[in-house]
């Protein structure tokens, strides 16, 4: 089995650690009613996608 040569350093060991975040959400704007939503998911506020209604909101 393949085993380190040298003990890896705290700090490089955190340097690999530091590199998960999270990333805010894209948002684009919804063409029929004009409200924030992400890309490629029907609308929740209109319940469009690609300009057709597929979803029922009340």
């Amino acid at each position: 089995m393949a085993v380190p040569k040298r003990k890896t350093s705290k700090s490089r060991r955190d340097k690999r650690k530091a590199n998960w975040k999270l990333t805010a959400p894209n948002l684009v704007e919804c063409p029929k009613c004009g409200e924030a939503m992400m890309p490629h998911r029907a609308c929740k506020a209109c319940g469009t996608y690609n300009k057709r209604v597929v979803l029922d909101v009340e």
